[in-house]
């Protein structure tokens, strides 16, 4: 485990070489990223606009900033959403994931909001592939099969920390994880095609079948 001491050595030693260091780049819209962090920092609620992927309208939000997260040169932000029950309305307490590149304006209030002391970041992430959360996807067994060099890879970097290798055969490997099997963990599968087979559960595997036999679908189509 690193100390902070040895973190900020491995930084300055880093900068000293920044022109021969090259990071994947993760794009952040104007000062956002700063704005966020100074809201998390004074325990105040963010004001955004947002527009998601279809919507031709930008919806206005106002929630607590709980944490932010990189998942794949994105920056996200966990907002929380609360409001006490009063005679006209029920309460409110509800968390929710925003991209920062469809937030189209974004600003600090003057409200306060006490954060929950028992909320941990990591573990509200921790079934998870990536920053899906709220979709009522439960954490289940997954076993897949990885061919090739592929499992060689997946053993050096493990798609979830649950992971552990559970048999092997000729030039392959098997490997049980335990976590929510989400649309973002179902198209990483995808990704890596021929390269990794879902063996459990079985709607999974279907559900990896049928995307990759989109895939064929499409390709046959555009050389028809």
């Amino acid at each position: 485990m690193l100390n902070t001491l040895t973190v900020n050595n491995i930084i300055g030693e880093a900068l000293t070489l920044q022109d021969r260091i090259l990071l994947q780049p993760a794009p952040v819209e104007g000062d956002y990223l700063k704005m966020v962090i100074e809201a998390m920092k004074k325990s105040v609620k963010l004001a955004v606009d947002y527009r998601k992927y279809g919507d031709e309208e930008p919806r206005h939000l106002t929630f607590e900033p709980y944490c932010i997260k990189l998942f794949k040169q994105r920056w996200y932000i966990l907002g929380h959403f609360h409001r006490n029950a009063t005679a006209d309305r029920p309460k409110v307490d509800y968390f929710g994931v925003f991209s920062f590149d469809r937030i189209l304006n974004m600003s600090l209030t003057d409200d306060k909001f006490q954060m929950d002391p028992s909320f941990s970041a990591q573990a509200y992430f921790e079934e998870c592939f990536g920053v899906l959360v709220n979709d009522d996807t439960v954490a289940q067994r997954i076993v897949i099969r990885v061919f090739g060099d592929e499992r060689f890879y997946v053993q050096d970097l493990p798609i979830h920390k649950s992971q552990r290798e559970i048999g092997q055969g000729d030039g392959y490997t098997d490997f049980e994880l335990f976590m929510r099997p989400t649309i973002d963990l179902s198209t990483h599968f995808v990704s890596r095609s021929f390269l990794i087979k879902v063996l459990e559960p079985q709607w999974l595997a279907d559900e990896i079948h049928n995307m990759l036999w989109r895939a064929v679908q499409m390709y046959e189509e555009e050389n028809k």
